[in-house]
Order: C-alpha cells, then sequence, then structure tokens
C-alpha cells in the first residue's frame, strides 16, 4: 500500500555551521535504540507500517519515548491512519544533518 504520509518537500540544504543545530540532532542520536531505529527506518526505504517492538527488544513505551525524540528533532516523521501508524525516515532533515557534521 502506498502512501504519501511519510513525503517531504525538497528544501535548499545550504546551510552555515550551527553549533546549536549540531547539538540537538546529535542529543537525538545520543542513545543507540535512536540510532537503530532511525538505520532500520533509513533501510526500510518507505512508510514502515510494523511494530517497532519486532526491532528492538524494548517495552513499547519505551519505543515511543525514543520515537518522540527521532520525531521532535525532525529526524523521522511519522503519521495515523485509521488503524496504524506509518514511519519513515525524513530525508531532507537526514541530509540537514549530514551536511552539519561534514561542515565540523
Amino acid at each position: 500500500m502506498s502512501t504519501t504520509c511519510c513525503t517531504t518537500e525538497p528544501t535548499v540544504l545550504e546551510m552555515d555551521f550551527q553549533p546549536e543545530e549540531i547539538a540537538a540532532l546529535c542529543k537525538a542520536l545520543g542513545h543507540p535504540a535512536r540510532v537503530k531505529l532511525l538505520k532500520h527506518l533509513s533501510n526500510y526505504g518507505e512508510c514502515f507500517f510494523g511494530s517497532l517492538t519486532d526491532i528492538l527488544p524494548l517495552a513499547a513505551s519505551t519505543i515511543s519515548q525514543h520515537v518522540s525524540i527521532l520525531k521532535e528533532a525532525g529526524l523521522i516523521l511519522g503519521s495515523a491512519d485509521e488503524q496504524r501508524v506509518c514511519y519513515c525516515v525524513n530525508e531532507v532533515r537526514l541530509a540537514q544533518f549530514k551536511k552539519l557534521v561534514a561542515g565540523l
């Protein structure tokens, strides 16, 4: 089933050095569980409708907290339909993060 819940509009990636932005994104990725979630969603490549508890051996509430942190940082997107939630990587934000880190 194809969905557009996680599509993002392309943006210009021209960015100056922004220490606060880099720190916020690094903090969001400062836990191995969040790195694993981001990597899994990145590898999946489209809206992931499965249970994230199948990816990590953590309680659903703990995974929910990790997802919230990644969403607040803009690294993943999520939207819900009537019975499930779609998660995917915000490719634009991830590209911004990579560009910021490359500029260090």
